[in-house]
Order: structure tokens, then C-alpha cells, then sequence
């Protein structure tokens, strides 16, 4: 619980503090039960504040949902913009950014949320455009190494764009037998050779000609 001082309003540290709960609660209650199925009574209900304290954040449930995806999207670029970092290899560099892509898809708990929103998506023209916008911003890192790794001579010609969905629909084929096995938690090296083996794949398939 966030204490506040008893007189005045609350200091810069504190409304930060209130900030982060309100944007934790808020995206395990849209993983719990749905954005549809969420609202905003029922946070401050979990967060024990008022109404008021969310709404003088944000003005509307659509508001919360983008400032949680916001805060994701920023630390997973980071993440992988970081990871590409390491080596000047434009090809390593590529291979570094899509393990932390994996790594982070494969997770059940972050991965929940966003199947979550993909599946409500589909019945929301709204939410399906703001969804396709999300994506692009945060697969930017990703889309940027790819055409580093193709400028430098790595990857075949063609659509940067294109290349990288390939990436992508492999990651994701990989992140989905990490997240729908049994409750049997799958080791670190049987998940990285999974990683592996559809690196290899795109290698081979993407290869400069």
C-alpha cells in the first residue's frame, strides 16, 4: 500500500507509486477477465482508491488499456534494441534480437495478456486497428535489424518487411509449443534448441543468394 503523508496532496514519488499499481492492476485484471469484462469500478474496488484516482489518470477504460500497452511496448523495444546491441555483427545482432523476442513471447505471463487483446480483436474493428499500430511500433527493433542484417549481405534481396514476418511467424511457432504444453515446465536447453532449430531454418531460407 502507498502511503501518503496525512495533509496535502500526494509527492512525485508517491503519484508515480500510484501510477505503477494502477497500470500493474489494471493489466492483471484485462488478463484475468477480458477487456470487455473489465471496468474500471472494479479496479478501484481491487486497488482500494477511488474512481477519482484513476479517472484524473485516464479519462476512459480505452485510455488505461493504451497506457498499459504502452508501458509493454516500451520495455520489450528496449529489450530488444538492447540485445541487438551487443555485437557489431549485423547477422549476430539479428540472432540476438530474435532469442530476447523469443524468450519474452515464450513467457505465459506476458504472452497472456496480448492473445488476450488478439482475441477480442477479432471481434472489435477498434481494438483490431489499435492493435495493428501496437504491433508495428513494438516489432520496430526487429524490423530495423533485419534490414541491417540484409545491408550488410547476410539476408536475400527482397521485402525487409516481408523477411521479417517470416522471422516472426517462426518465433511464434516456437513460443506456442513453450506456452500450450502441459503444466510440466519445459527446460531452458529444450526451449532454447527449439529457438534454434527455426533460427537455422531462417537462415537457411533467408540466405543471401
Amino acid at each position: 500500500m502507498v502511503k501518503r503523508k496525512s495533509l496535502g496532496r500526494p509527492t512525485k514519488d508517491e503519484a508515480a507509486a500510484i501510477d505503477v499499481r494502477v497500470l500493474d492492476a489494471a493489466r492483471l485484471l484485462f488478463s484475468q477477465k477480458g477487456i470487455a469484462n473489465s471496468s474500471i469500478d472494479e479496479l478501484a474496488g481491487t486497488l482500494g482508491v477511488s474512481k477519482h484516482t484513476i479517472y484524473r489518470r485516464y479519462a476512459s477504460k480505452a485510455q488505461l488499456l493504451n497506457a498499459v500497452v504502452e508501458r509493454d511496448i516500451n520495455a520489450f523495444r528496449n529489450e530488444l534494441s538492447s540485445a541487438g546491441a551487443k555485437t557489431t555483427d549485423k547477422l549476430e545482432s539479428l540472432h540476438e534480437v530474435a532469442l530476447r523476442y523469443f524468450k519474452f513471447g515464450s513467457s505465459r505471463d506476458y504472452s497472456a495478456f496480448y492473445l488476450l487483446v488478439s482475441a477480442e480483436a477479432v471481434v472489435s474493428p477498434d481494438l483490431r486497428e489499435r492493435l495493428a499500430e501496437w504491433t508495428k511500433s513494438a516489432l520496430q527493433p526487429l524490423l530495423n535489424a533485419v534490414s541491417l542484417a540484409q545491408s550488410a549481405g547476410h539476408l536475400r534481396s527482397g521485402s525487409v518487411t516481408s523477411i521479417c514476418e517470416i522471422l516472426i511467424d517462426l518465433l511464434e511457432g516456437a513460443n506456442n509449443r513453450v506456452r500450450m504444453r502441459d503444466a510440466t515446465p519445459i527446460s531452458s536447453h529444450a526451449a532454447r534448441k527449439l529457438f534454434d532449430d527455426r533460427w537455422d531454418v531462417f537462415v537457411k531460407a533467408m540466405a543471401s543468394e
